[in-house]
């Protein structure tokens, strides 16, 4: 029974209705197949490193609100300015830091936004960093800039 020798003998099935498939078609039903389609990525993701949001010491939520204060008050001028701030991530828990230097335009009261020339806005609540220049950068050689 196990050598199929019981079945061996019968005739072989051909449909009077269909054609055959061909080779080429019969052998993609038994191709590889994904079952965890996404696995990988998902996988990536979750092995993706964030930074924690530190807690700004009161000394420093003093500096950061009287450099803010400089800026607003120099706003007129167009100042240069490098904004540390600190990039909530979109698809899990907390973010990364971000370094942008550029020229200040305008502060949104109403918005709490501030806008700088070349049309990026950084929110006020991501700041946790901000220094004023005197001139505006020409290159960032000096330091790691990342755009925003």
């Amino acid at each position: 029974m196990d050598d199929f020798s019981d079945i061996m003998a019968l005739p072989h099935h051909v449909s009077k209705t269909r054609r055959p498939m061909p080779p080429a078609d019969r052998a993609v039903q038994f191709a590889a197949f994904a079952a965890l389609t996404g696995y990988d990525e998902d996988i990536g993701e979750t092995a993706r490193l964030t930074d924690v949001r530190a807690e700004l010491s009161e000394d420093d939520l003093a500096a950061l609100d009287a450099a803010m204060q400089q800026l607003i008050a120099a706003e007129a001028e167009h100042p240069a300015a490098s904004v540390i701030r600190f990039q909530p991530d979109t698809r899990k828990d907390g973010g990364r830091y971000v370094t942008y230097t550029g020229v200040f335009r305008h502060y949104d009261e109403a918005e709490k936004i501030l806008y700088f020339a070349d049309g990026t806005a950084v929110p006020a609540r991501e700041i946790c960093g901000l220094t004023l220049a005197e001139q505006p950068p020409l290159h960032c050689a000096d330091h790691v800039c990342m755009d925003i």
